[in-house]
């Protein structure tokens, strides 16, 4: 490859072809998927081992059922004990080589991409200029080019120097899973305050790799003559960079000010705030719209909600919550878009109450509840109260779904049939303490209809009984309820 098409391939390989715009192409692009199974990482499978050389085609991949609900691999107990056990760290779970493939095939389809076949190679240690070593890579580059592949996406992130070895080498263009996941931020981001965390993190990751095409465009052999255009180029593309970064920092400040206040509006009034969160695709949107009836957007590609939406709830106790919908985690989340999300990430910090959603089909869903925890560390949101909200049990077979149980911190549900919605409502109303509830007895002269229709509105009544032109109640409300009907209490 020419030093002239890899320099103009830039911008491409660097994820920023639409910036933060959606991609409106129709046509999927196909590409072929490249894993490495470090050996002293790996499980020690032989059988694992062996498979794991072989190139995968991905029309022998995509035959397998993908179906989780046709056969769950955990047992009920265990189902029910993996929340604890990640967060006690009395087992640390992790993704084999296959299970971090099948997600990168997952990040790639969400992002249009067609899926020619895979590769993963198993390895002492990472080759340091090419990540796969030479021989593989001819052998890769050979592969690809017979399915017809023009993109080669790595399930490992590269160094700039690897990445520009690698395209000389397989003449394709290559990203690491890096750029594909700010890829699918990209098309998924619609308000304007999505697209400039989206533009702020491509930035911020292109500026490192920079260095490639100053070194492709100057001649730096020292002497006379050989101070070239590509150094004060490079110069002038870093100046560029840092002032755009400098003004989307700028407007996401003001996009963060703008949060505080309104967030300052709503903690004047005791409304508590609740956060969704968890492993991207664990059906946390489908349980925001059964709890909230908001009509967000629902989808199994990954990262399908960016744009943090927040609705009313009204609990069992009549008590009105705020609950926050985020952008899903994943394994090895860029530092980039955890720092750019940090705007609409803060309503996790703020929250009095995470509910943290699990996919009870997954076979690796105790190493997602740890990722999850790790991201929620970062963002120092570690210690905040949780439940730990098992999904998707109607997918499960009717002998393990009866066996389920609930504890005093998980609680098994359904988003799509509604099942274990109102167990869940409870265990929220027992979780918050901001505004306590409190049971107290009441009598209301009739004539008080405002009394009476707050009473209604706002409390949990318990028993009610008519003397006297009054009327005698039995009631459950929150602190800041029962202090507008302090004269009638008896």
């Amino acid at each position: 490859m020419s030093k002239e098409n890899r320099s103009s391939r830039l911008s491409d390989r660097a994820g920023l072809r639409g910036s933060a715009q959606p991609t409106t192409s129709q046509s999927k692009e196909v590409t072929f998927l490249v894993g490495i199974d470090l050996r002293q990482r790996r499980r020690k499978e032989p059988q694992k081992a062996k498979d794991a050389a072989a190139v995968l085609d991905s029309t022998s991949q995509s035959s397998k059922p993908d179906s989780p609900g046709a056969e769950y691999p955990l047992k009920a107990a265990e189902l029910s004990e993996s929340a604890s056990e990640a967060k006690a760290g009395k087992k640390e779970p992790s993704f084999s080589a296959q299970d971090s493939m099948a997600e990168l095939r997952e990040l790639s389809l969400s992002a249009g991409a067609e899926v020619a076949g895979e590769f993963l190679q198993v390895r002492d240690k990472a080759d340091p200029a090419t990540l796969i070593g030479r021989g593989k890579l001819e052998e890769l580059s050979a592969t690809a080019q017979s399915a017809g592949a023009g993109l080669i996406i790595f399930d490992h992130e590269l160094t700039p120097s690897q990445q520009r070895n690698i395209e000389d080498a397989v003449e394709a263009r290559v990203i690491d899973r890096t750029q594909l996941i700010l890829d699918i931020f990209a098309r998924h981001a619609r308000t304007r305050e999505g697209q400039l965390q989206v533009e702020l993190a491509q930035l911020e990751y292109l500026l490192p790799r920079l260095t490639g095409r100053g070194l492709q465009m100057s001649q730096l052999g020292g002497g006379i003559g050989t101070r070239g255009p590509g150094e004060t180029q490079l110069e002038t593309d870093r100046r560029k960079i840092h002032r755009r970064i400098r003004t989307v920092q700028q407007q996401l400040e003001n996009v963060r000010r703008t949060r505080a206040q309104q967030r300052q509006r709503r903690e004047s009034v005791p409304v508590a705030t609740i956060a969704l969160v968890g492993y991207t695709n664990a059906g946390k949107s489908t349980l925001f719209n059964t709890l909230t009836k908001a009509g967000v957007l629902e989808s199994s590609k990954l990262f399908a909600t960016l744009d943090p939406t927040i609705r009313a709830v009204t609990l069992p106790s009549k008590r009105k919550i705020l609950l926050s919908d985020t952008v899903g985690f994943i394994r090895n989340l860029p530092h980039t878009l955890v720092t750019s999300f940090r705007a609409t990430l803060e309503e996790v910090q703020r929250a009095a109450l995470l509910l943290h959603v699990s996919d009870v089909t997954q076979t690796h869903a105790r190493s997602q509840e740890t990722q999850v925890e790790r991201v929620l560390e970062e963002l120092e949101a570690g210690n905040k109260p949780q439940i730990r909200v098992l999904n998707k049990t109607d997918l499960l077979p009717t002998a393990i779904r009866e066996k389920l149980r609930d504890d005093a911190g998980t609680v098994h549900v359904s988003s799509k049939t509604g099942a274990g919605i109102d167990r869940l409502l409870e265990r929220m109303d027992e979780y918050l303490t901001g505004d306590p509830l409190r049971r107290v007895r009441l009598r209301v002269p009739q004539h008080e209809g405002k009394a009476l229709a707050l009473i209604e509105a706002r409390t949990r009544i318990l028993g009610r009984k008519y003397r006297d032109g009054s009327v005698e109640l039995d009631i459950q409300a929150a602190q800041s309820v029962l202090a507008k009907l302090e004269k009638f209490e008896i």
